[in-house]
């Protein structure tokens, strides 16, 4: 399969690109260079010339806090770039997987039976408290409109070898000071990229549709996800507690953002904890060669 990939000076897309070569597929890499996402007959051009099997859209502006700033530059990549691959490739006959956020969220948990917070699902409502996340949550809109065989795969809190994440930032820290403060009052699911990005391919191959959550699997706050990162580290550092309010960041972030699926045709992602161990083992590989 010949697997063309936007987005590709970012995280997630190093993992695709290498998941696909492992698989057997051909990936056509595109970086913000090669491809103003913004420019539809830029991108209608690509994949005429590319000529592609499948697509997976991993452009987007990731600048939380300086999309609450430049709402209109956020949008032209999030939403409209979005639609601009979701129609080109419709137009080309394949199928396209686009990755989407947890932020297309308030924070408010759902509840179960008994009362208890729940993950979200994909039949929960959705309701943004930030222009990233309203970006987002266009651009998933664009992409289902475009093609009933499209994909829009929620998933939330990424980190990889390819990129800035907090896992990289909190074993930085570590290494200068004897603590840290990590906020307790937001909840979520980290996701390696290196388990998420061979999933978006499975999906494909899989030929699934349509709108769905993939992230790894369980939850916790970042102050415990910080917790986490030292003991497997092995790292002598402690974590203080910190309030959304302390940190005083321009974009409201939400409280509870765990994602799960109640679809029977997506295969959940391991536990993040293995997805850590993941992550810290392809990093120490890195940095042995």
């Amino acid at each position: 399969m010949r697997l063309l990939v936007t987005g590709a000076g970012g995280m997630l897309a190093g993992d695709v690109r290498r998941a696909a070569e492992r698989a057997g597929h051909e990936p056509v890499t595109l970086d913000r260079a090669a491809l103003d996402v913004t420019d539809p007959q830029a991108v209608e051009l690509a994949f005429s010339r590319e000529r592609p099997d499948a697509a997976i859209n991993c452009s987007a502006w990731t600048d939380v806090d300086g999309a609450e700033s430049h709402r209109d530059e956020a949008h032209a990549i999030n939403a409209g770039g979005a639609g601009n691959i979701a129609r080109a490739a419709a137009q080309a006959g394949v199928q396209l997987v686009h990755v989407s956020t947890d932020y297309v969220f308030n924070g408010d948990p759902p509840h179960d039976g008994s009362g208890s917070p729940r993950a979200y699902l994909e039949s929960d409502p959705t309701d943004p408290r930030s222009v990233y996340g309203e970006s987002k949550l266009a651009g998933e809109r664009e992409v289902l409109s475009a093609s009933a065989r499209h994909a829009v795969v929620r998933s939330s809190w990424l980190f990889g070898v390819d990129g800035h994440n907090f896992v990289a930032t909190m074993l930085r820290l570590a290494a200068e000071r004897d603590a840290v403060q990590v906020v307790e009052d937001q909840t979520g699911c980290p996701t390696w990229t290196g388990h998420l990005a061979p999933a978006l391919i499975g999906l494909i191959e899989r030929d699934v549709r349509g709108l769905l959550h993939l992230a790894g699997t369980g939850y916790v706050s970042w102050n415990g996800f910080a917790l986490e990162i030292f003991r497997q580290a092995e790292l002598d550092c402690r974590v203080e507690p910190a309030t959304s309010a302390q940190m005083g960041r321009p974009a409201a972030r939400p409280a509870w953002s765990a994602l799960e699926s109640e679809r029977q045709d997506v295969l959940p992602l391991p536990p993040w904890q293995d997805g850590l161990a993941g992550y810290l083992a392809a990093r120490a590989g890195m940095m042995r060669a």
